[in-house]
């Protein structure tokens, strides 16, 4: 801290802080209120305790600030100077000091209070982004829902620690910096809030497509006493290309199709990719108004695919034939009809496993290069790029995330603590035949225990 005193400049020596928007605002005393929050912890008997910078003008207590981002009054009742933990109550502060308070309703991390009439904003600090990841669960299933609480509260006190519950794989995924990262909240969990939990491998999102056409008919038929359920649904699947033009037909070994389209309907999945229906079922085989309940079925099997129960993207399907029944056809008939048809059909069109694949550029000592090379072609790493910086060399290489799994322990290893890298997602890519038998037996095996 002496250090920091002699060398660093003071505040009114830096320059002017900017708002989001560009303005300049001075570090003048005599300037209109504003305070920056930076940093956020949880006391057990406290609550939230707040740190922020007074960014310009003059802080009392009791007074009333403006939430910028919540657009809410916020009262600072109390200011405090902090020294390690210890706090001592102050009345006032001035542009240029730290300080914290407690007892804010709405203020987070990364917000801006400023007094009434001003609008000024600044921006968010900007985190690195993680580079470790895995799954945790309470040992006790009770605890799933205060663990999930503590986590969120962790991820508070430390933005660089995300959490999130994925729908998807069905986890609590963690990100952080690195393994001791992690470890350390993990030793926060057992040790102050005294819930036992284990870290698990992270699933990895997969995605499934179809390499080729292929056609399924199904019949759905049920006759227990009153009403009946019967529905027939003819359809074709094949793969989505972006800029295909619409079918016109198709040859199979056993069947020759002819369309004509009579309505299509394009859907951007929230998964990412596309499926596009086709309407083509001519002299009213089936109603028009059944293509909703078998579109509806189709999304079923879209959101848990035959093959490994992964999402499935980029999909046209055709539905050209079928058959009703006057009395016992409905919705759910069809609906049953369609998903059935459609897993069938899928089956037989080739159906292939996506990964997503990652961008990494990793920064290492020159010296050190052809450790970390030999280490990234075991990840099915594909180098890209290598450039000098000094002393250092960046390598870009598109990497599976499967493949990516504690990378940041492997790299500090290799580099003694000098290599850094950053990961961005790129795109989906098929997996090779070899990896795709592995992943559909154990992807299997982990749907049949869930």
């Amino acid at each position: 801290m002496d250090f920091i005193v002699n060398v660093a400049p003071a505040p009114n020596e830096m320059p002017p802080a900017k708002t989001v928007d560009g303005k300049e605002v001075p570090i003048d005393p005599e300037a209109p209120t504003s305070l920056f929050v930076f940093k956020t912890t949880s006391e057990h008997h406290v609550g939230d305790v707040l740190y922020f910078k007074v960014m310009s003008g003059k802080l009392t207590e009791n007074q009333d600030l403006i939430n910028q981002q919540k657009q809410t009054k916020e009262r600072v009742a109390q200011i405090f100077v902090n020294l390690g933990g210890k706090r001592d109550k102050v009345a006032e502060m001035y542009a240029g000091d730290l300080g914290s308070t407690v007892k804010l309703k709405d203020t987070k991390t990364g917000h801006t209070l400023t007094e009434k009439g001003v609008d000024w904003k600044f921006p968010e600090i900007e985190y690195p982004e993680p580079k470790f990841w895995t799954a945790i669960k309470a040992e006790n299933e009770s605890d799933e829902e205060k663990l999930a609480s503590i986590l969120y509260k962790l991820h508070e006190e430390d933005p660089t620690f995300l959490v999130e519950y994925s729908k998807e794989l069905k986890q609590m995924i963690l990100r952080g910096q690195g393994e001791h990262h992690i470890n350390t909240m993990k030793w926060l969990l057992d040790n102050l809030y005294k819930i036992p939990a284990q870290f698990v491998p992270a699933r990895i999102p997969y995605r499934e497509t179809v390499t080729k056409p292929a056609w399924a008919q199904y019949r759905h038929k049920k006759q227990s006493g009153g009403a009946g359920q019967f529905g027939e649904v003819h359809l074709v699947v094949e793969p989505y290309e972006e800029g295909k033009p619409d079918p016109t037909g198709f040859k199979f070994p056993d069947r020759e199709i002819s369309l004509t389209i009579k309505g299509k309907e394009e859907f951007d999945l929230d998964w990412g990719g596309k499926f596009v229906f086709y309407n083509c079922v001519v002299g009213g085989a089936i109603d028009k108004n059944f293509m909703p309940a078998i579109i509806k079925g189709i999304f079923e099997k879209l959101e848990n695919s035959p093959l490994t129960g992964s999402f499935v993207r980029d999909v046209r399907v055709i539905v050209f034939d079928g058959k009703m029944h006057p009395v016992d056809s409905n919705e759910v008939s069809f609906k049953l009809a369609g998903r059935n048809a459609f897993d069938l059909a899928f089956r037989n069109a080739n159906p292939k496993i996506l990964e997503p694949v990652y961008e990494v550029k990793v920064r290492v000592p020159s010296e050190n290069v052809g450790d970390v090379m030999s280490d990234l072609n075991t990840r099915r790493a594909l180098i890209e790029n290598q450039s000098a910086e000094g002393r250092y060399t960046i390598i870009t290489a598109k990497v599976p995330l499967a493949e990516m799994d504690r990378y940041s322990t492997t790299l500090s290893s290799l580099t003694s603590g000098r290599g850094t890298y950053t990961m961005r997602f790129s795109h989906y890519a098929q997996v090779p035949p070899n990896v795709q038998d592995e992943l559909v037996k154990k992807l299997s095996e982990q749907n049949a225990n869930n």
